[in-house]
Formats: C-alpha cells, structure tokens, sequence
C-alpha cells in the first residue's frame, strides 16, 4: 500500500501484522490521514531534503513523505511494525528502516543525510529521552515537527513562573525555539488515547543567547529542579560562590529554580564554567610569525594584518583518535571569526610568534580540549600555503587520547567522536558542513592512511 491509508485501513494493516497495539509503548497509531498531511505540511519539504522519522508506526505519516523527499530514515523500535514497512517500502530505495530504539539510537549515522528534518509521533512513553537523545547538540537538523501528549508540549513551550517549567523546557529550549501549533483530538488515533496529544514545530536558535557549556548548564538544571519548592541557591553545587553570582547577576538570594529565565540559567552557567578561556574568543591583536616560500620567519604581524593582506604564516592540525579508532570533532561556536558553526579538526590554531610547531599542537590540545599531551605527536603531513588553508604552512599531526575532553564555550559549541567512515560519508556528501582547512588535512590523513 502506497497511497495514504484512513483509518479502516491502518486497523487491517495493523491486524495484518498480528499487532495488537501496546499501551506500555504508548502506541496510539494516527487515523485520520488529513491531520497526517497537515503535520508533514510543517516541514516545510524541499525536493532536497531528507527526513527522519521517529515512530513511523504504521507508516501514517511516513506515506506523505515517500517520494517527495530526498530520503526517508525510519526508526522503528516495534519489531512487527519495522517488518511491515520493510515489506511496504522495498522497492523504495529511498527509504532506509531501521528496527532500534530511538532514545538509544546513534544520531553520528545522520550527519551525512544533511539537509536534513526530524519528524515524530513520540510514543507518550518514551518523548523526553528520544527528543534528548536525538534533538540536543549537536545535532543534525534543521527543523523539527514533534506530536506527543498535549501536557508535554505544553512543558517545552512553558515560560518561567509556570508550573509546567522545568529541566526539559530549559534542556530543548536552549537549543530550540519551540511553537506549539495545534492540538490534536483522541479520536484522531486508534486506540483512542484518554488525552489530547499537540504538534509543536522546533527550529533550531541562532546565535541570539550567550555561549555555554551544555554540561554545565545540565548540571544546574539538574540541581536547581531537584526541589522546586526550595530556595535555589541552597541546591545548587557548592564549590561556586553563589551569593556573589546571584549578586552580579542581579539575582534574589531567595529565588526558586522556575522564577528564572533561559537567559538568566546561561549566565548562571557561564559564571559556573571555570574554564579560563570560556569568555575570550580569539583577539585580532595576537602576534604571529610571517614566513616566506620556504616557512622561514621573515618578520611578524598581527591576526588580523595577516588575515587582511594574506601574509604567509604558520598553523597546525591535530586529528585526536579514541581507542574504538573514532575521530574527535569540534563545531566551532557561531561566534567564531571564521568559519562559524562549522566542523572542524580536533584542535587547530595558529603559531604564535617564537613559538614551533609542536609547541603550539600542544598548547591547543590543552587550551582547546583539556587534553594535557605529553606523549608522542605523531606528525603526517606539511602542507603548503594555499586558499583552502587561509596561506598557512599547516603542520599536521595525529595523536591517540580516551581521557576526558574540556572546551571553552566561547571557541566551541560541542565536541563529538564520529567513526571513519561516517565523517568520510559526510564529507563527501556535504562539505559546506565543514571548515575548509579540515577537509584539506582530511585528505592528507586519508591519502597518508592508504599508504601506510
């Protein structure tokens, strides 16, 4: 079956696949096929786009979607249910079906279908922990339209002060901007659920709020809704002087966690994150190295005079490697000089004057990623001066590391480990995605892989 499926039908096909649906999923499969397009509707589709489906269920949703986008990546955590859109869908080589748990699913698989939209009737059960797993940062998509009980909804949207506002309101909406947009009645699914259920539309927030540590703001949301009832400052950790916070932040000593605004949880964060960089995005007044065609120092200049009259200077790149071979990547913070928002090596920067390039691959693992190296560097390439690496000498080096990673907020949205073959997909696939001195040391690391 193709086309879109009313209600009668979607009860045979459900008796079909000998699925009786099951209310520890929260399975209630949606009916009535012009809400379905309504909600796909939402998505604002382009030929270009692909989707992932959470949920697909009965493929309800899933049939307004097939063939009109790029491609379609169901995840279906019912074994029967995932069989019968195998069966549906196999002749549809752009749909891609996955059997998993979507609050357990790894979201590393998707960055190579950018650009790339998230859909889900979210089984009441489980809501927060897929939208957790699969909508925090990094993340990769552009937009996001969500069905779950109307309550829910309702707390992601909730403004301070309300009883609704709480961890999962300030956890999404940190990274989203959330509109609900309309409630959808019981009898709109089979088997009738006791509660309306409401479809919210998520686009993801620029760079209009300060940077911070996503883990840091976790830790004090955490806290500080423990007990809502209770003086905030008394849950809160204790090794941070938080009458003087509170004071700066112009904060009362007897405010509880919901009387807060997202705003106000980011400062309290930023002033929580001891992390000496977490405010100082790099200054154009640095001192660099000028070098000429054979990397010799011929005098120096500031970031931004070799920036401006592109002055031959000196970087370097480092590729960081787990145990499991995986590569650590940064998304560098939207309020980057260059290259904002974009992928990134493990760590890179520049030479500072005087200063070699071993010296400056460490100083970055640390400044950058906490990563204390006093191991080997094992250096790969020296790449000359061109375009793609803003007329650097670029030294470029690998090293193997699985302790913890640290970063400051203000040169660093988020830091991931992404398998090989993942980022060689995506890459490939998307390169906008990244800043243009990683691909070029991508390359050289790949090329340096296969003659080894």
């Amino acid at each position: 079956m193709h086309g879109h499926m009313t209600g009668r039908e979607i009860r045979e096909y459900l008796e079909q696949a000998q699925v009786m649906p099951s209310k520890q999923l929260g399975q209630n499969f949606l009916v009535d096929p012009n809400m379905a397009k309504w909600i796909v509707a939402q998505l604002d589709l382009h030929t270009h786009d692909a989707v992932c489906e959470v949920g697909p269920g009965t493929g309800a949703l899933s049939s307004h979607l097939v063939g009109h986008v790029r491609k379609l990546i169901l995840i279906e955590f019912d074994a029967r249910l995932a069989t019968a859109l195998r069966e549906r869908y196999r002749d549809e080589p752009t749909v891609e079906i996955h059997h998993a748990d979507g609050a357990k699913w790894d979201r590393r698989l998707l960055f190579k279908h950018r650009p790339l939209k998230f859909l889900g009737n979210l089984p009441y059960s489980s809501g927060g922990a897929i939208l957790k797993n699969l909508l925090t940062r990094p993340h990769p998509f552009d937009r996001a339209v969500i069905m779950l009980q109307k309550e829910v909804i309702e707390r992601l949207a909730a403004e301070p002060g309300s009883k609704n506002y709480g961890i999962l309101t300030l956890r999404m909406q940190a990274h989203w901007k959330i509109q609900p947009l309309r409630n959808v009645p019981p009898e709109a699914f089979f088997p009738r659920p006791t509660i309306d259920s409401s479809v919210a539309l998520l686009m993801p927030r620029g760079d209009e709020l300060p940077q911070v540590n996503d883990r840091y703001f976790d830790t004090l949301i955490r806290s500080g809704f423990a007990q809502r009832r209770k003086q905030l400052k008394k849950q809160l950790p204790k090794e941070a002087n938080w009458s003087e916070i509170f004071q700066q932040l112009e904060i009362s000593e007897t405010t509880r966690a919901e009387q807060l605004s997202l705003r106000q949880w980011i400062e309290l964060a930023r002033a929580y994150d001891d992390h000496p960089l977490k405010s100082t995005p790099q200054s154009a007044d640095e001192s660099f190295d000028v070098v000429d065609a054979q990397d010799q120092v011929i005098g120096q200049a500031t970031r931004r005079e070799v920036h401006e009259k592109t002055l031959w200077h000196r970087a370097v790149h480092v590729l960081v490697f787990n145990a499991k071979g995986e590569v650590l990547l940064q998304k560098r913070s939207l309020t980057k000089d260059t290259c904002p928002g974009l992928w990134d090596s493990s760590v890179s920067g520049h030479l500072d004057a005087g200063e070699n390039y071993a010296e400056a691959a460490r100083r970055e693992l640390l400044e950058e990623m906490g990563i204390a190296h006093d191991g080997e560097l094992q250096p790969l390439e020296k790449m000359a001066p061109c375009a793609e690496t803003g007329w650097e000498f670029v030294a470029l080096y690998q090293i193997f590391y699985d302790g913890k990673i640290r970063f400051p907020c203000a040169e660093i949205e988020s830091a991931m480990w992404f398998p090989v073959a993942e980022i060689n997909a995506w890459t490939a696939a998307n390169p906008q995605d990244f800043a243009s001195g990683f691909l070029t040391c991508w390359r050289a690391w790949c090329n340096h892989r296969t003659q080894a």
